[in-house]
């Protein structure tokens, strides 16, 4: 069956040769917009990019090569698409990628090996998919994985610990999956969590703290839920925080400004909304920015330009 939504998601704001300031972006959702809104760290100040995306789009999703430039690919515009934008982080200009994804896709993830290559994976083509497709950051050249998802899925969600593997987590596989799938950077082989997500659920957000820690925060159990879950990149261990989302919602995204705190953004409680919260990851403490998105949407995108590792 086709994603309620769509999952955005992704994910992850890779980790890398970032500068001495960065920014996180959410870009696309429905409606669908074009809009690209930009968080300045760390200020947590908000601009809106003169420049959106080539189309106006929902059920996208975003990945980051830190320090160079973000990525948001897929969606709908009504109709699937393969587009794949690139911003430019000197200037924040975009281009438009000569070889999108291999198939027009939504409620597709998306993380990044920050330096390397960037993954987009899973989502609805028409019918659930377990497509991985990897962007080689060099000349964003693309290959398809030989081993994709363990399971064809979308409203899928996605993460990295960056230098190390990507995960992609949830979604909708004919019915809500818990499943986290870990793709090592080395060989690319994946395999699948002993412990999965605390519930099964679908149109769940994820980012991540490289060389820390991941999360996968909301989405859709049967209801909207506010839970957000912790993975320990040491040994791979979930714990569940004390403290979710300000509001239960799917269709959000995350991104994370890696060493300092994660961000999601927009989503789905029953109306579409433009609530950002921000988890410090020095203690998993949340605060609700003041300025959120520049207007109410879900099935939004996300990825991040981080100052440091």
């Amino acid at each position: 069956m086709a994603p309620l939504g769509a999952a955005k998601v992704g994910l992850f704001a890779a980790a890398g040769a970032g500068g001495a300031t960065g920014a996180g972006y959410f870009g696309g959702g429905n409606g669908p917009v074009s809009t690209v809104d930009k968080f300045a760290f760390p200020a947590d100040s908000r601009t809106t990019l003169g420049t959106g995306l080539s189309s106006a789009r929902a059920s996208l999703a975003g990945m980051a090569n830190s320090g160079t430039a973000g990525y948001f690919g897929g969606g709908s515009t009504g109709s699937f698409v393969d587009t794949v934008d690139k911003f430019a982080f000197s200037d924040d200009s975009r281009t438009t990628l000569g070889t999108g994804l291999s198939a027009g896709a939504s409620g597709i993830a998306a993380m990044a090996n920050s330096g390397t290559a960037g993954y987009f994976g899973g989502g609805w083509t028409g019918a659930n998919s377990s497509t991985v497709d990897k962007f080689d950051f060099s000349d964003d050249s693309r290959t398809t994985l030989g081993t994709g998802l363990s399971s064809a899925r979308s409203g899928v969600t996605a993460m990295a610990n960056s230098g190390t593997a990507g995960y992609f987590g949830g979604g909708n596989a004919a019915s809500y999956v818990d499943t986290v799938d870990k793709f090592a950077f080395s060989d690319d082989s994946r395999t699948t969590l002993g412990t999965g997500l605390s519930s099964g659920r679908t149109q769940v957000a994820g980012m991540a703290n490289s060389g820390t820690a991941g999360y996968f925060g909301g989405g859709d159990t049967g209801s909207n839920v506010d839970t957000v879950d912790k993975f320990a990149f040491s040994d791979d261990s979930r714990s569940t925080l004390g403290t979710g989302l300000s509001s239960a919602r799917q269709q959000l995204a995350g991104m994370a400004n890696s060493g300092t705190a994660g961000y999601f953004g927009g989503g789905y409680t029953g109306s579409r909304v433009s609530t950002v919260d921000k988890f410090d990851f020095s203690d998993d403490s949340r605060t609700t920015l003041a300025t959120g998105l520049s207007g109410v949407r879900a099935e939004v995108a996300a990825m991040a330009n981080c100052e440091s590792l």
